[in-house]
């Protein structure tokens, strides 16, 4: 059952990830370019994350340093897939999609693609026409939800506006 533990910390983490990038980029303070900025520090925790990580347990676990290259090239494109959808979110948000809206699309539509391309890369043994209906019932209802959650976001609360401090009027005895 451990796999299901690590399957929700992504959903956790990836959960996550559309509102707090969207915040760092809004905290970057530069209208401009504060999206790259943010990704740039998405790119220095995947360094140490995806890195540094994999290299101490390899290192613990004794693993030899040699890399197949069919397995090197398509980990590679893998994380190029990856490294440009994480962009594409950025400029989503950059083009003024909301985290609420461009996460619900990623994640409905996501698994869609993931189902279309692992069927194509594994054929069933009997073929397409030997998919049960509920897998196209699936797809279906994740795509109606993404199209869902999408409309149907609840709207922010006004955002209220602070008051000014009062500055204190330094008054002379005797003036006005």
């Amino acid at each position: 059952m451990n796999w299901l533990l690590y399957a929700l910390l992504t959903v956790a983490t990836w959960g996550l990830y559309g509102v707090y990038l969207h915040s760092g980029q809004m905290a970057m303070a530069d209208p401009i370019n504060g999206r790259y900025k943010a990704f740039l520090f998405v790119g220095i925790a995947y360094f140490l994350i995806a890195v540094l990580a994999p290299l101490a347990v390899l290192k613990i676990n004794g693993a030899e340093m040699t890399f197949p290259a069919k397995g090197a090239w398509l980990s590679l494109f893998a994380g190029a897939l990856g490294a440009i959808g994480a962009f594409g979110i950025l400029l989503a948000f950059g083009a003024k999609g909301t985290p609420t809206v461009v996460m619900a699309i990623v994640f409905a539509c996501a698994p869609i693609v993931n189902a279309v391309a692992s069927t194509l890369m594994h054929p069933p043994k009997d073929g397409w026409g030997g998919i049960a209906w509920q897998f196209w019932a699936g797809i279906a209802l994740a795509a109606i939800g993404g199209c869902l959650v999408s409309y149907y976001k609840p709207a922010p609360a006004p955002k209220t506006a602070k008051a000014a401090p009062v500055a204190a009027a330094s008054v002379s005895p005797g003036t006005r």
